[in-house]
């Protein structure tokens, strides 16, 4: 049989672990693996790399459209290009901060729209649960195809802007849940105490805190349980099937894992950025480290290490939400925008981090950036190194370190905690659906196979 592709000599990443052999792709999907494969309209020589399923990252923002607000955030072109150049093939997209939020048939659409023709990565979208969409929004993203749900707990959204996105009171959270639930999808939840973490904030910045440190504080380790505790609840109550965004401590996590063993539906991530970056360090980077959950101190990521390296956390996102530089150039943590740019970077940083300095296993390593969110978001064709799946790969080059530099992101805006740190790997190629996107020697293709990907 002739091939459109066939990769050799890798260390190819299988579900029952890694094995020097050779993959075949036809018409975008994987044929075979094994030896002696036969012909192929382009050989690709992977000797020396390891060749993992294209990384599913299951937590992006891609502010497109703006609605005049926001026209120079991250838009499809540039997020799905550094997606591109990080070994990321598929990402799911939250339903902020793009104006409209995504909420209803008519803003899912817009979102569609705004994608076409920009796409160097495959697109699955979250709708949102607000308080204003209870009526008709819900059925009308399932019916649209969205992948997922989103909410917020924590206070969000900008009321100056008509359409922006807000998060869920008690009772938005569990009538939402109860109307996911008769869809069979899952609720993604930012879970923090609003009303706690915005009057402690309040007080810090009326007496004059600055620091991101100070801003850290004010959102502590309590507020993050208890409303991971609240939410479990309300799946209980409700039947939904949850899953727990950036949990950043492994108090939250534990929670997840004492619900899972009394049989409620609910699973966790946590970001690349609470794994590599600690609180003290915070100040000298700037507000481009600021998000919430805040990253925490060295002891609360070593807690993080041990979850995720026991399996208790199910996967890894990179929750890339830039925004402007101006926003992020303010001396006042509390003013400054919160968000880390990040989808560029949380292959390379994770397979150092968790493999090379670690010793996570491969297996385990494929399964937290490209199975484990597959299955959890019902993305059939995604996720493993499979005959039938689609053909999306990220060739890692091992103990190859290299310093980020600003000119190497391809962000809208070239802004990254990252920039300066020595990275001990390195992404070498990215192939979507049998097709190249991505390789060290050509950088990015100009072409844009990707697609969004729609669940009805």
């Amino acid at each position: 049989m002739s091939y459109d592709l066939i990769i050799k000599n890798g260390l190819v990443i299988l579900d029952n672990g890694e094995l020097e052999t050779d993959v075949a792709v036809k018409d975008g999907k994987i044929s075979a693996i094994g030896t002696d494969l036969g012909e192929a309209s382009e050989v690709i020589d992977a000797k020396g790399l390891v060749v993992s399923p294209g990384m599913l990252d299951a937590h992006v923002h891609i502010t497109d459209p703006g609605g005049s607000y926001r026209d120079d955030w991250e838009g499809y072109l540039t997020g799905t290009k550094a997606s591109a150049k990080g070994g990321v093939t598929s990402f799911m997209e939250m339903p902020l901060n793009q104006v409209p939020a995504t909420v209803d048939q008519n803003s899912l659409q817009i979102k569609l729209d705004a994608g076409v023709d920009r796409l160097t990565a495959d697109v699955a979208s979250f709708g949102g649960l607000v308080p204003f969409n209870l009526e008709n929004g819900i059925q009308e993203l399932h019916d649209g195809g969205v992948a997922a749900y989103k909410c917020f707990m924590a206070t969000c959204g900008d009321r100056s802007i008509e359409g922006d996105f807000m998060n869920s009171d008690d009772y938005t959270l569990y009538e939402g849940m109860r109307q996911i639930a008769k869809t069979g999808k899952v609720l993604a939840i930012h879970a923090e105490n609003a009303t706690i973490t915005d009057r402690l904030g309040e007080i810090a910045y009326k007496n004059g805190e600055t620091t991101l440190k100070a801003y850290a504080k004010t959102r502590p380790i309590f507020t993050e349980v208890e409303a991971i505790r609240r939410a479990i609840f309300f799946a209980k109550e409700t039947g939904c099937r949850i899953h727990i965004c950036h949990v950043a401590c492994p108090e939250g996590v534990e929670e997840v894992t004492h619900a899972r063993n009394e049989g409620i539906d609910v699973t966790c991530e946590t970001c690349t950025h609470y794994l590599y970056f600690d609180v003290d360090e915070l100040d000298a980077i700037g507000p481009i480290s600021k998000c919430s959950p805040p990253i925490r101190d060295k002891e609360n990521q070593k807690g993080i290490w041990e979850k995720l390296l026991a399996g208790e956390i199910d996967f890894v996102t990179s929750d890339h939400s830039p925004c402007t530089p101006d926003l992020k150039d303010n001396d006042n943590a509390f003013e400054a925008w919160g968000g880390i740019a990040g989808v560029q970077n949380i292959v390379d940083v994770l397979y150092d981090e968790a493999v090379q300095k670690r010793g996570m296993l491969l297996k385990q390593f494929a399964n937290i950036i490209a199975a484990n969110p597959a299955d959890r978001y019902d993305l059939n064709t995604k996720g493993r190194i499979a005959i039938g799946k689609d053909a999306d790969f990220v060739f890692i080059k091992p103990n190859a370190p290299y310093t980020l530099k600003t000119e190497d992101l391809e962000y809208k805006n070239k802004i990254s905690p990252y920039i300066g740190r020595e990275i001990g790997a390195q992404v070498a190629r990215t192939i979507l659906r049998g097709q190249t996107v991505y390789s060290l020697e050509e950088g990015v293709v100009d072409t844009k196979p990707g697609k969004f990907i729609v669940i009805k």
